[in-house]
């Protein structure tokens, strides 16, 4: 019997689900400046990420901070010491879908680093003052909430009367070749 001459019935099922997704790469730059005039940068390295999310709006916040950490020279490249600075942020990441349907009271958000913040270049700046450190990251969020899925159910498909056989049930035969030297005595 085909599908359209059985009486399908629709069901409205609550479910939670994701209702919305957003990703944002961004590129910043921070400038720090050393207690020391710089000479050179031998190294920049950014440790200590921590982050949430909370819904803000359209999109989804991400506040966090990190410790930005800079190795230089100074003193005519005759001595080395290292810089650290502490950066807080809000980064908004919008959602590039939203299912309109969804119940806003029943709202979570997550936010996961795709890539953690990453110096991709320092330099000295501010007349040899300063460190210029050009940083990126990137967001990956989403939105769960309660939303309604239809589904159609066939009120034929299964009947309680009807002993069928689903292929689901176990045969006393089904343990014959099993291997009893595999089976764990602590299950």
């Amino acid at each position: 019997m085909a599908i359209a001459d059985r009486r399908l019935q629709r069901r409205e099922i609550i479910t939670k689900a994701v209702c919305g997704k957003g990703r944002k790469f961004s590129t910043v730059t921070h400038t720090v400046t050393p207690p020391h005039h710089p000479s050179s940068i031998l190294g920049a390295w950014i440790i200590n990420h921590q982050y949430e999310a909370v819904r803000s709006g359209d999109g989804i916040e991400v506040i966090g901070s990190y410790d930005i950490n800079i190795w230089y020279s100074y003193n005519k490249n005759s001595e080395t010491d290292v810089a650290k600075e502490t950066v807080n942020y809000v980064e908004l990441v919008p959602l590039s879908y939203v299912d309109p349907k969804h119940r806003p009271n029943s709202v979570e958000v997550t936010a996961e680093a795709t890539q953690e913040p990453n110096c991709v270049e320092a330099s000295v700046a501010g007349g040899g003052s300063s460190v210029q450190i050009r940083v990126e990251r990137e967001f990956a969020v989403e939105m769960v909430a309660e939303t309604k899925v239809n589904v159609l159910v066939d009120p034929t498909a299964y009947d309680d009367d009807k002993d069928e056989d689903f292929g689901l049930g176990v045969d006393d035969g089904d343990y014959e070749d099993l291997d009893s030297d595999l089976l764990e005595d602590d299950l």
